[in-house]
């Protein structure tokens, strides 16, 4: 029982014989050589193979999600952007960075907030806020900057806690 496909991939014979020299030399990386065979196995064309989704995934063993996005990108990119797909990491601007990094360590370092025995990062995101050094701040946040800094607030360093 098949389903309705929306990308429909069909694939010159010159095509399928560059993607078929691809897999055969071996020398793109992994991602390259899957969606080679992809879109081969997904070809509805006379000298395709057709298969549905799920046993493209099944049988290449990668997601319907990665197989349907193959196809897509072959329809509206076209072959050569699919094949040499770069997947786009978005830039993120660091709220921490800088002064406001050297604060947080400098306060993660220090003594912990009476009544606690230890800053947890919701208290560290608190008091940037309460000190001003940021406007606002999430505690996964303050985890991101700890963590390039290598900075721990449960770890250990010669023996000792970080707050001993």
């Amino acid at each position: 029982m098949g389903r309705k496909i929306k990308y429909i991939v069909r694939l010159s014979s010159d095509e399928r014989k560059m993607l078929f020299e691809l897999i055969k030399k071996g020398r793109a990386n992994k991602e390259k050589l899957n969606r080679a065979r992809i879109l081969l196995k997904a070809d509805c064309g006379e000298e395709g193979e057709n298969w549905e989704d799920d046993k493209i995934a099944e049988s290449l063993y990668v997601s319907t999600k990665t197989v349907f996005n193959t196809r897509q990108s072959l329809v509206e990119e076209g072959l050569d952007k699919t094949l040499d797909r770069i997947q786009i990491q978005k830039k993120r601007n660091r709220i921490v960075q800088g002064e406001e990094e050297a604060y947080l360590v400098a306060l993660a370092c220090g003594d912990p907030p009476k009544g606690h025995c230890r800053w947890t990062l919701r208290l560290l995101s608190a008091k940037m806020v309460e000190l001003e050094y940021v406007d606002s701040i999430s505690y996964e946040t303050v985890r991101d900057a700890l963590k390039k800094t290598n900075l721990s607030l449960g770890k250990k360093r010669n023996g000792a806690s970080l707050h001993e």
